[in-house]
Parts: C-alpha cells; structure tokens; sequence
C-alpha cells in the first residue's frame, strides 16, 4: 500500500546503517566500495562506506538484533475451508435473508461488461505478510533495520517479524482465495531471500520456496503475477554503496532478475517491478537529500529497461511492467495557475517514469529543467533502451486529489525562488474543495493512520481515460493495487463489527464500477488487483480484504470481499469458478 514522504525520516537510520558497518569484522562477503569522491553535477553519484568483510549471523547482529518467530514454522498443508465461511453478507445473498428485512435489489447494468480476458484478483508485498525473516537464510532488508533501530518508526513500534506468517501458511492462504474464484494472486518475492547479501551467492531454499508458491497457485487455478522488488532493498546493498543512490544497483538488479526470469520462466503472467522513489533509501550525504530520490529514480528506470530486455532475450511470454503510483489529480479552481500546478504534479508523479518509458525515453520537460543542474543526461543509447520498456501501464491507484498553486506570484515565480517552501514541486494539494464549492472533503475519509486515502470512486474513469490519452499504453491498463482502509477498524474488539466493513465494501464496488464505465466508454482496461490478500503490516502505519487475527492467525473474510467478488460474478465474461481443497 502507498507511503508518502520517506526520503525526510532516513537521516538518523542512516547513522545507524553507517556506523555499524565500520565494525564489522567477520568474513563471508565482501564488498569494495571506493572513498566517495561523489558529484552532485551531471556524473553517478559512488559510495561511501569503506569495504567490509561482512557473514550472514553478523549481518543480522549489527544492524538489527535478535527476531521474534511464530509458533508455526513448517509449511502448513491446505485443508478444506468451511462451507459457512463461505456465506457472503445478507445483502448478497437473498436466500438467507428470508426474516422479513428488505434489501433493494441492485439491477445490473446490461451495457457494462468485463471482456473476456480480463484478470482480477488480490495482491500483497513479501515484507508485509510473510514474516519468517531469518528463515532459510533469509538476509536482512533495509527495513528489518528501520523497524528495530528506529523508535518509533511504525506504529507501537511493531515489526515484520511474524506478521501474517504468510512464508509457512501460504497454501491455505491461496485455497481460502481460490473457494471465492479469485483468479489471479500478485506477490512479491524477497530479493534479500534469493540473495541474502543482495548479490553473490544465490540462497536455493529461497528459490524452491516461490517455486511451490508458484505451483500452489497454478494447483488452485489461481495465475500467478509476481512483483520483483516492493521497496525492500536487501541491507547489505544499501549499507555497500548507498544502494539505489549508486550506479551499483542497476547491475545487481539485473543479475536478481535473470535469476528470477531464468527459474521460474513462463509460470508467471505477469511480472512487476515497483520504482517508486518515495521508498528510496539515501546513504551519501554529500548529495542533498531533495536531490537523493531523483538519483535513486535515474538507476531505477535503466535497471527495469535493462531487466526487461533481458527477459525479452530469454523469451519471457509473460507481460513485464513497472509499477506507477498516485492518482487522479484536479485543478482546485479554474485559474491557469492551477492548471499548471496539475500539470507539474502529474510530472513530478507519474510522469517522472511514464514519459521515458511510454513517449520518449526521457523526462518530460519539466523536470528535466529541474534536473538539469545537477542529474546526468539520458544518451541516445540509454533513451532507446529505456523507451517501450513496459508491456502494460500497471498503476497503483487509490485516491484522488485537489492541485493548486499556492506560491505568490504563481507557478513560475516558485520554480525560480529555491527558497519557496513549495519548491522544488511548486503545487500544493488538498482534499476539500474549495470554498466556492462549499469547502466539502472530496469522499469519506479512511482511516486517520491513512490521512492521503479517501474515497473517491467517481474520479476513477477520468482517471483511466487520462492514461489512456496521455500515455497511449498498447498493451491497456492495469489497476495493480486498490483499497481502503476502513476508519478506526483497528480500535474495534468484536470480530463481527470487525468483518462488516461496510465503507471498503462500497468503494470495491463503486471502483469497479468506474472501470466498468471507463471501459464501455472505449478504455483498454485489461485487469486489477485489491489490496490487499489479507490485513499486512502497513509498513510505517503498522498492521486488506480478509481480517487476521494476529494472536492465533486466524484469517476471516471480510463482507468486502464478497462484495469485490460478486461484481466479477455480475459483469465478468469470463466464468467465474471456485476452486477447492480436495
């Protein structure tokens, strides 16, 4: 799920990360790594940390400490669910609902359909769900050290320890979705799992476990898409040579791709990599820390193009994409200001990455104003290479907002005062409408621990023809992550208030709604995924569509996944068919 504003919180982690290092003193790894001579003018930025001599059992001492496990550390075999775990919500399901209350029938729209083709499912992230983070030689992430060595930096200061110990109850997790027909399961791997130093010696228990994971899905009639990297960045690349900050990276992330696309080849449909900058780590601290991210998007976008042309040489069948990730964004007002502020945040947002990969191969205008000061120039080659590197638009999307120019004496004035609190994105944003308008909150608000996410489920066909219109995508549109956290769930006891999450039952339907219109209005929209497989750690936010409880693990489904299912069964043309444990 989305996280706003990181690159500001990574100071004192960064200690932390670069002090440790300096004592480390036992063998296994090792990585030489230059005295930083980095130049914030036009040339890669190299790192700093001097060269350690680093192994596994170290590497997890130093910079996180002991781990929790759960009581359950075996693969646990699927077993049959419940019939009456099955039952939707009376509303959709008249049958049961015979005691005299009466539920308007909701008539279908005969113009809408989901064409053949068309995949759906859930989806989730390796770091939020799996837990097991020693297991199987599993190396440290950057954010096993964040939540540790961090006070505070994620709710009650919880930790991925265990989370939904997903990595041993993974079969029964991919049954309970296949008994409601989900058909397509999106997960991520661990890049630290297959690589516990981020490069070198490939970890095989790792690799055999996504391979049955895989299989698991594919024995349930459930596709498999697979995400290669959602922002946990092995700790030893990030502590080596500043991870993505470095020109180091994009080798090693390549190398971790060939690896994934050589042993799991043509099982996986589709396959994702996630560049968002705001989950960039920077470690080089003569580079200014508004510059850090841009540098960190730079190596992201050669790293995926030369990942994906190497899946293209390996004959890869499968769609291979780049995750955006932000929403449908408005003018707050009718004023050109403002309009030009919309402009720059759809730059700034899904056109930082979009641009290069679906126009040009490079930066749109505006920012490559921006970073001419002090980010090298694409070359011709590297422009080639990055251009068409995405078979779909995938798109994480779950909100919409208001854009606005809030600088005196407008846009321009702020892109050339470096001093202007709004600079350099010179647009503000907000939620309400304005006052004219009556000041209204553009949709119900999620949960406080959410304050970005609001529910805004009529933007969505603007949203999806915008896409279309801008970025002409051939391959269609894929919505990869949607959903709602539903207000103060958290502070709910009784398990039955807890399930009825009648606000995220709404805006499933009403979002697929708004795809439904958007592709009767001529939209290539070909699949989406909710977010997510279950509740997950919220990263930051601390602890989807089925409800866990994290003392016994016991998973419940939601009403809002029945309700995110039965518009599938309404309007797919596919048939939508249950699979279960035999």
């Amino acid at each position: 799920m989305k996280l706003w504003g990181l690159p500001l919180l990574m100071e004192a982690c960064l200690v932390v990360c670069q002090d440790a290092s300096h004592n480390a003193t036992s063998t296994t790894s090792t990585k030489d790594t230059p005295t930083n001579s980095a130049a914030l003018n036009g040339t890669n930025p190299t790192a700093i940390s001097s060269s350690t001599v680093i192994d596994w059992d170290n590497l997890w001492d130093l910079y996180v400490g002991p781990v929790a496990t759960a009581a359950l550390n075996t693969t646990l075999a699927a077993t049959p669910i419940p019939t009456t775990e099955l039952i939707p919500p009376p509303h959709l399901n008249p049958d049961v609902s015979s005691r005299g209350q009466q539920v308007p029938i909701a008539t279908k729209n005969s113009s809408w359909s989901l064409p053949k083709g068309f995949w759906w499912g859930v989806a989730s992230a390796a770091y939020q769900v799996e837990g097991a983070v020693k297991a199987e030689g599993r190396g440290p992430s950057i954010w096993d050290m964040l939540m540790y060595r961090v006070t505070g930096y994620s709710v009650a200061n919880e930790t991925a320890d265990i989370a939904d110990n997903h990595y041993y109850m993974y079969k029964q997790d991919i049954a309970r979705i296949a008994a409601l027909s989900v058909n397509t399961y999106s997960f991520s791997i661990s890049w630290s799992r297959i690589f516990p130093f981020g490069n070198g010696q490939v970890n095989q228990l790792a690799l055999n476990h996504y391979d049955d994971v895989i299989n698991t899905c594919i024995e349930y009639g459930v596709e498999p898409s697979v995400t290669l990297y959602h922002w946990d960045l092995p700790l030893y690349l990030q502590n080596s040579y500043g991870g993505w900050l470095s020109s180091q990276i994009v080798d090693d992330f390549v190398e971790y791709a060939k690896v994934i696309f050589s042993y799991y080849g043509n099982k996986v449909r589709h396959c994702y990599y996630y560049p968002l900058p705001d989950s960039y780590f920077g470690a080089i601290k003569e580079i200014p820390m508004w510059q850090q991210p841009y540098w960190c998007g730079r190596h992201a976008l050669l790293a995926h193009s030369k990942a994906y042309h190497l899946a293209k040489f390996l004959g890869i069948n499968g769609s291979i994409s780049f995750k955006n990730s932000g929403g449908y964004k408005i003018p707050l007002t009718n004023s050109t200001e403002d309009a030009k502020a919309v402009e720059r945040a759809w730059d700034f947002f899904e056109g930082w990455f979009a641009n290069p990969v679906f126009i040009n191969g490079d930066f749109p205008e505006i920012l490559k104003g921006f970073f001419g000061s002090f980010l090298p120039d694409f070359t011709d080659e590297e422009k080639q290479m990055i251009n068409g590197t995405s078979d779909l638009f995938a798109h994480d999307a779950y909100t919409a907002g208001f854009y606005f120019c809030h600088s005196r004496g407008g846009v321009d004035a702020c892109v050339q005062n470096i001093s202007n609190s709004y600079w350099p994105l010179c647009f503000g944003s907000t939620y309400n409408n304005p006052a004219s308008a009556g000041g209204w909150v553009i949709g119900a608000a999620a949960d406080p621990l959410s304050p970005w996410l609001h529910k805004t489920t009529e933007w969505v066909p603007a949203f999806l023809h915008f896409i279309t219109n801008k970025w002409k995508p051939k391959g269609g549109i894929a919505i990869t992550e949607f959903g709602f956290a539903e207000p103060f769930e958290g502070a709910k006891m009784n398990k039955a208030d807890i399930v009825f999450d009648s606000i995220r039952s709404s805006y499933y339907k009403e979002y697929l709604e708004g795809i439904l219109i958007a592709i009767n209005e001529g939209v290539n929209v070909v699949g989406c995924l909710a977010w997510s497989i279950f509740d997950n750690l919220e990263w930051r936010a601390g602890c989807g569509s089925r409800y866990v409880n994290y003392t016994t693990q016991e998973r419940s489904y939601r009403a809002s996944f029945f309700e995110f299912v039965n518009m599938f069964k309404v309007y797919a043309e596919d048939p939508v068919v249950p699979h279960y444990v035999s």
